[in-house]
């Protein structure tokens, strides 16, 4: 999140749940957060909780026309709610005119004093949040959500230390130190890092994406010198030509190329992510569509337009397995240090990887928790505000990792590619079912209409779906990995459906503490 020092946020909900984890973020960032909610689970958060029933116009309007004279409001979260469960036989008129007045009437009241305000200070943002598997898929599709997409990045922690491992190796000083080890070096370092503090997190993402950044745009303006110049390369001609050579374009034939189709699947992973973001922009009408449009073009460029550049500037034998391709460009120009110094920028960005997975994981757990979607104990957090449960239960995993890279050091990078490609590949499917039934809802008049469609659809959609399920089936073919790891989603699905009512007790208690937490009089 960027800096949001000097803003004034209000998080209504911010008691308990996910919606005190938004509220710990934007804390994080530098906001002045207040906290609104009828009763706080906890009193060592870093920011303001004042207690308020946001169901009440009187009271929203009373205290916050006292909070917008003394603190003033830049950012509007609205995160109260409750879910009152029940056929329409047994749900009570009582329960259905609370559910109303919070679900609807606290966002309502919130509005009527955010909106002048924002209008005579000329800016403010106002944030809803809601979980959309949840909202169109019901509770056991979110819980199936959740765990699939901790797998993913569960997995690509497992790719990032065991990359660092393999980029640790260029350098012939450490050719005969095991790889489990380097693997299991970086593993420690990051997890230290990570359970100080969310600053030493910050502070090592910043100069990570930086020294990225920098480095591809670097390869980027090199590369277009070196081919507009004609200039040699290691004594290969430059040119279109070196696509048609050594074999042509699918020189180990076409099944190979569409079975690592998985591995760009894993690439792009996290785009999905501009979802979620879309609900913190001001106008997400407008900014929705620049957004995806740009990521397109960004696509476009970083990634297609540097693959295309590895193939325009040698030949594709010339890169080898266990090294960035971009180490062995720098490393062909002759240029002393180069390649070593093109070398640190790939490990860096492993690191990064690593870095913002292991903090994503661990806060994915704790919101599972929350929900009762995960064990009681994986919320729990340490007075630094970090969850260190999640975060220690998400490097148990990586160990796994580091054992696998001590068995297997020569298959775990794609073992584990498969499993996290398993894990976006789902959570992308569910995405698209959740546009479906958007889709559904918005033709019976149950939604509002959207501006931005997804073009061609309910054809595109299923199309998407049918290309997904493509993927997955070109994965067996791949064997032994990827044989084996389509072989692992009974497994997987015996797992969740055991995790499901191993842990109805802990949801159980979940709903009753929020219904007895909303409870209008119980506090």
């Amino acid at each position: 999140m960027m800096s949001l020092k000097n803003k004034v946020v209000w998080v209504t909900g911010a008691g308990r749940g996910i919606e005190q984890q938004i509220a710990l973020r934007f804390a994080e960032s530098g906001a002045s957060v207040i906290g609104l909610d009828l009763a706080f689970e906890r009193d060592d958060v870093p920011f303001r909780c004042i207690r308020l029933d946001v169901s009440s116009p009187e009271a929203v309007n009373k205290i916050g026309t006292e909070l917008l004279e003394k603190d003033g409001l830049d950012i509007l979260v609205n995160g109260a709610g409750i879910l009152r469960l029940g056929t329409i036989e047994k749900l009570s008129w009582e329960d259905w005119q609370q559910s109303l007045n919070v679900n609807a009437g606290a966002v309502f009241n919130l509005f009527r004093i955010a909106v002048p305000h924002f209008q005579r200070q000329r800016g403010g943002s106002i944030v809803s949040v809601v979980s959309t598997a949840r909202e169109f898929l019901g509770e056991k599709a979110s819980y199936v959500v959740g765990w699939m997409y901790f797998l993913n990045w569960a997995m690509t922690g497992i790719v990032d230390i065991t990359a660092v491992a393999l980029y640790m190796h260029y350098w012939g000083t450490f050719a005969e130190v095991p790889q489990w080890l380097f693997a299991l070096c970086a593993l420690g370092v990051v997890a230290t890092m990570n359970m100080i503090g969310v600053k030493w997190f910050a502070e090592m993402e910043f100069w990570f994406a930086l020294i990225k950044v920098a480095a591809i745009s670097l390869f980027l303006i090199a590369g277009v010198v070196f081919l507009g110049i004609g200039t040699p390369v290691a004594g290969n001609t430059t040119g279109l030509h070196l696509i048609t050579e050594n074999g042509g374009m699918f020189p180990h034939g076409l099944l190979p190329a569409l079975v690592l189709v998985q591995g760009v699947i894993f690439a792009f992973a996290g785009i999905e992510l501009i979802g979620p973001a879309a609900g913190e922009c001001r106008e997400p009408e407008k900014m929705l569509p620049k957004a995806i449009n740009n990521i397109i073009l960004r696509i476009g460029l970083f990634y297609v337009g540097s693959v295309v550049l590895l193939v325009l500037l040698l030949p594709w034998n010339a890169y080898q397995a266990g090294q960035s391709p971009f180490v062995t460009f720098f490393s062909k120009l002759g240029v002393p240090y180069i390649g070593i110094i093109m070398n640190i920028v790939v490990l860096t960005a492993a690191l990064s990887s690593l870095n913002s997975g292991l903090y994503s994981t661990g806060r994915i757990l704790r919101s599972l928790s929350m929900g009762g979607s995960a064990p009681k104990f994986m919320a729990k957090m340490s007075s630094q505000q970090v969850p260190y449960a999640g975060i220690l239960v998400t490097c148990g995993i990586y160990v796994i990792g580091v054992l696998l890279n001590y068995l297997v050091p020569s298959r775990v990078f794609e073992i584990v590619l498969n499993i996290a490609s398993l894990g976006i590949i789902s959570s992308w499917a569910f995405i698209i079912v959740c546009q479906m039934r958007l889709r559904k809802a918005i033709h019976a008049g149950h939604a509002k209409p959207v501006s931005f469609k997804m073009p061609g659809a309910p054809f595109t959609s299923w199309l998407t779906l049918a290309f997904l399920l493509a993927v997955v089936i070109m994965m067996a073919f791949d064997y032994p990995n990827g044989t084996w790891t389509i072989a692992t989603i009974p497994v997987l699905a015996v797992l969740l459906v055991l995790g499901w009512f191993g842990l109805r007790k802990h949801a159980q208690e979940v709903k009753q503490e929020q219904q007895i937490h909303e409870a209008p009089g119980s506090h």
